[in-house]
């Protein structure tokens, strides 16, 4: 049963909670705005806020879920934030090799870090390595991504801030791209979303869009549900073959 609204995932598992901001794309964090949300729900998972914290008590969740699920991993945070020590990110590891019926999408602003944990163990046949990129200047996380032996590899252009310009997608299988939504949220233009897309399709990658968000395609902030997904008409919602 899917438990989550994002749209490319149907679960999300959060043994870790809270971040700090590393990219334009962290402007306007929707799991920060979520986490103060909770903790003044006076959720006791949440007690901290948004301040990184670890949760031995949520590690073995996914050994519960027997049906096969696709598994958004740390959805409130970064795995591999610069707080999280490599022995906690190893309990993680372990219980997605021990849950093969799953898939794991675990998705970095911290390409680097995710580099170099995987630089001396061996990466789950079930786990899907993501970065975002967001702007130009993320481009490089690219290339620690590119080289590393994950079944899945891909990226998550959410939300797009501006035009990333010629993408090398080599290695890459799957692109993600989506607008920002909320209040605050910064416009994504059509000819943005449309270089990716061509750039997606003719490099071989799936391609999937995930909405417009709070500013449409016509350049006009409504509703992001008013705005919708469509592009010339159409949906592109596109998985990663496996």
């Amino acid at each position: 049963m899917k438990t989550t609204k994002i749209e490319w995932t149907d679960k999300t598992w959060n043994p870790i909670t809270g971040c700090s901001k590393v990219s334009a794309g962290c402007a306007n964090c929707y799991a920060e705005v979520m986490s103060k949300r909770l903790q003044a729900m006076k959720q006791d998972k949440y007690k901290n806020g948004f301040v990184l914290t670890m949760h031995n008590s949520a590690l073995n969740e996914p050994l519960k879920w027997k049906k096969p699920h696709t598994i958004f991993v740390c959805s409130m945070s970064d795995l591999f934030h610069e707080n999280v020590p490599f022995d906690f990110i190893d309990k993680i590891i372990e219980i997605i090799k021990s849950t093969p019926q799953h898939s794991y999408q675990i998705l970095t602003k911290r390409a680097n870090r995710m580099a170099e944990y995987f630089a001396n163990r061996n990466i789950p046949q079930n786990a899907w390595l993501g970065v975002t990129v967001d702007v130009s200047s993320s481009k490089s996380r690219i290339d620690y991504l590119r080289n590393l032996d994950a079944p899945i590899k891909f990226l998550s252009c959410e939300p797009l801030l501006e035009d990333l310009g010629s993408m090398n997608l080599d290695g890459i299988d799957w692109v993600i791209v989506g607008g920002e939504s909320g209040m605050r949220a910064r416009p994504m233009k059509e000819e943005w979303v449309q270089s990716l897309k061509v750039q997606t399709e003719q490099q071989g990658s799936a391609f999937f869009f995930k909405q417009w968000g709070t500013w449409g395609s016509d350049g006009v902030k409504r509703n992001k549900k008013a705005n919708g997904k469509l592009i010339d008409g159409k949906i592109y919602q596109a998985m990663p073959a496996i």
